[in-house]
Order: C-alpha cells, then sequence, then structure tokens
C-alpha cells in the first residue's frame, strides 16, 4: 500500500438550504490541524491527509472517513482531532473515542 492510511476530511459548502455542509462547521480549520498533528505525532509514518468534496454526511459533520478501512469519524474541534490522533492514529485503537464513530455502512445497509 502506498500509504499506510488515507483520510479524507470533507470541506464541501454548499448554498444556504435545508441540507447543512461540513466546511462551514470548520472542516478546512480541522484539516490543517489534523495534518499538523499527524506530522507531530505520528512522524515517519505514511498517513496522508486529504480535503474531500462532499461526503454525504452532510448533517453528521464535519465528516472524516479513513482508508483503507473505511471507518468513518465526527471530528468537531480540535479535541477530537487531539483524541482521534492519539487513540486511532498512533496506537490504532478507537478505545475512547466511540464518541467520535459513525456508522461505516449507509443507512440502507444497516439493519
Amino acid at each position: 500500500m502506498y500509504y499506510e492510511r488515507h483520510i479524507f476530511v470533507c470541506e464541501n459548502v454548499r448554498e444556504a438550504g435545508p441540507r447543512e455542509s461540513c466546511g462551514p462547521k470548520g472542516s478546512g480549520e480541522l484539516r490543517d490541524y489534523l495534518k499538523s498533528s499527524v506530522k507531530k505525532t505520528c512522524p515517519g509514518r505514511r498517513i496522508r491527509v486529504n480535503k474531500a468534496g462532499c461526503l454525504d454526511r452532510c448533517e453528521e459533520g464535519p465528516t472524516v472517513v479513513v482508508y483503507p478501512e473505511g471507518r468513518w469519524f465526527r471530528l468537531a474541534s480540535r479535541a477530537d482531532v487531539d483524541r482521534f490522533v492519539a487513540a486511532y492514529l498512533k496506537n490504532d485503537s478507537v478505545d475512547g473515542i466511540e464518541d467520535l464513530r459513525l456508522p461505516d455502512t449507509h443507512p440502507s445497509r444497516r439493519s
């Protein structure tokens, strides 16, 4: 694999309407903070952080998806990013960050 983990942060901004979007919730600033945190906390690891367009989970955002696992998270603050980096990226664990997790399957596939 080229990257150990590839993280996509939704930065979509849509016109005002009934559906929210992640960009106005500060996802761009959180992506920048996530990138710098990964560099400091996980030096030498092949972890890439990129912005993404709409990931179609607008109401749950700011949303983040991590590949190759395909795990979804909601990171709404710097404190959330710090917890996510320490637990999931540094220690490969979701212990203690269950509240940041989003379901990994589409609503149509959930039982």
